[in-house]
């Protein structure tokens, strides 16, 4: 198995490189020629940049906390809660990728010095998971809702939130494009309550449907930012960021690119994260 592994990255980092060096030159960027000479000297992966080689598993230090029977970092200077409470080196590799997708120079990054969430605002988490992305944000925000429909992340997210169980809602369903006993429409959930000043969604490829289901926020201008990620799908940043547009948003991405290897297809590099601003 991991000589097929071996094989099929080496294949794919092949492809990539003899793709963008057949590329005419009107059609070459600096953010590309930065993607290949990497490649050229490294192994391929997800973030194709040097920041990932500061990032080791064996480096985060990760404890049990007995009483809740589940293993934890301090992410951030706050413990961040795995789901499980025994298998201590999956939860050292799972940590060590949040830490890396979230560096300062990571594509995947969702907040940055120009695109943050301010003070006392009303956010949105959708695809919490582990609930990284709402803990750095905790103790600036109003209100924070988030919503994922893992049921192995339920004791994690509750015990990491607790401090902050007065302005942090856990909804354990799935975001989508209608609501039905499993699923729920931000539409439905919000309805004409309020105004939300950032919502973040990463749902390992159901964007689309989370759209779909948030079309009356959208219309009605109730959202006023919106991190989306858009490396699930070969063809999801420029679908999504024309959809934003037309409803009265500045859109740009984080900076670089990703190779995400699930339905991967030419031209094979993928935007990571689209930050939409709302016209004033």
């Amino acid at each position: 198995m991991k000589l097929k592994e071996y094989a099929r990255k080496k294949f794919l980092k092949r492809s990539i490189l003899n793709y963008y060096r057949n590329l005419p030159d009107e059609r070459q960027t600096p953010e590309w020629e930065a993607v290949v000479t990497y490649l050229k000297h490294h192994k391929i992966f997800v973030f194709p940049y040097t920041f990932v080689h500061k990032y080791k598993p064996e480096n985060i230090r990760v404890e049990k906390d007995e009483e809740k029977d589940l293993l934890y970092t301090v992410y951030h200077e706050k413990r961040l809660y795995y789901k499980d409470g025994k298998h201590i080196r999956i939860a050292q590799r799972y940590f060590n990728s949040l830490f890396m997708e979230q560096d300062p120079d990571s594509p995947h990054r969702y907040l940055s010095d120009d695109f943050e969430v301010k003070e006392n605002d009303i956010v949105v988490d959708v695809g919490a998971a582990e609930g990284n992305f709402s803990i750095d944000i905790t103790d600036r925000v109003k209100k924070i809702f988030l919503f994922e429909a893992d049921p192995l992340w339920r004791n994690a997210l509750e015990a990491t939130f607790r401090p902050w169980k007065d302005k942090v809602e856990i909804i354990p369903k799935m975001v989508s494009g209608r609501t039905t006993e499993n699923t729920i429409a931000l539409d439905d959930f919000f309805g004409d309550k309020e105004s939300l000043d950032f919502i973040k969604i990463d749902v390992d490829g159901a964007e689309q449907q989370v759209i779909e289901g948030m079309k009356h926020l959208l219309e009605s201008k109730k959202i006023k930012r919106i991190a989306l990620c858009t490396y699930h799908r070969q063809h999801d940043a420029e679908i999504f960021s024309e959809q934003l547009r037309k409803y009265g948003y500045d859109t740009r991405f984080s900076e670089g690119y990703m190779i995400f290897r699930k339905r991967i297809e030419k031209p094979y590099l993928r935007k990571g994260v689209l930050k939409a601003t709302l016209h004033d």
